[in-house]
């Protein structure tokens, strides 16, 4: 069976102290997956896009600033994910340089700087296997990371990542 995953963006926008992260709590629609949970801000990506446009859009679109510093983190692969078990590849961005005043909220949920030491500490509810590669987002390391977390609907396979980086 041929891979052919939904393609998307995810961005973790730097605050100007390099210290916190912009984060979008996904409060508002109680029928979401990501109910309750912290994320990154991004999504799918469109036809025509390229991968820093989608990902300056979906900035754009959910926090309401324009980027104009972003770099290429790493590459996650979620095969299985969601209510229909589909798969998804994600391109991961560290949002180092943007203009404007951010949104308090997005249509998704409230919108909070979070410091990266209590993000990368676990003390948010995210998505169990966001624990897995986020210290590589903000580690000194040049390298990009590239992983695989596969996922059984809403629930990461334990055992099943796997990453290299170069």
């Amino acid at each position: 069976m041929m891979y052919a995953p939904i393609l998307a963006t995810l961005g973790y926008v730097l605050s100007g102290d390099g210290l916190s992260v912009l984060m979008v709590h996904r409060n508002a629609r109680p029928q979401d997956h990501a109910y309750g949970k912290y994320n990154g801000l991004g999504g799918k990506m469109e036809p025509g896009e390229d991968l820093a446009a989608c990902m300056v859009r979906e900035i754009r679109e959910e926090a309401g600033i324009e980027v104009t510093s972003l770099r290429l983190r790493g590459t996650l692969s979620w095969p299985g994910f969601g209510d229909r078990r589909e798969g998804w590849f994600g391109f991961v961005f560290l949002v180092e340089g943007w203009e404007g005043t951010p949104m308090a909220s997005n249509p998704e949920g409230d919108l909070h700087w979070i410091p990266i030491a209590r993000l990368l500490a676990g003390e948010l509810p995210m998505w169990e296997g966001d624990r897995l590669w986020l210290p590589m987002v903000f580690d000194s390391d040049p390298r990009p990371f590239h992983g695989v977390e596969p996922y059984d609907g809403l629930t990461v396979v334990q055992d099943g990542w796997a990453f290299s980086r170069m």
